[in-house]
């Protein structure tokens, strides 16, 4: 019942217009992100802060080479992921199968 509750609320959310929901295939062996979670702010004034549990000793980062690092690994999880509509369609059937 929990995993129907959490695979709906997963529907509901990235169905919202600001918010794009990706999902990475168990097929992917390897992709940037298996090294933990990335972090990126951006701020109004042009600042960023970023950090990664896999790159600079999970420190947080404010260097513009290093927070290119970042968002080419974000880039990188992005392309390997499935496109939003496939990711709300896999959800779909994940929900159907339960």
């Amino acid at each position: 019942m929990v995993w129907r509750q959490q695979l709906e609320r997963l529907l509901e959310v990235g169905r919202m217009r600001n918010v794009v929901l990706q999902v990475m295939p168990l097929h992917r062996e390897t992709h940037p992100g298996l090294d933990g979670k990335i972090e990126l702010l951006k701020f109004e004034d042009g600042t960023a802060v970023g950090r990664s549990d896999g790159a600079f000793n999970g420190r947080p980062i404010h260097d513009p080479r290093h927070l290119r690092i970042l968002e080419l690994r974000y880039g990188a999880i992005r392309a390997q992921a499935l496109p939003p509509g496939e990711s709300l369609a896999f959800i779909e059937q994940l929900l159907g199968e339960t």
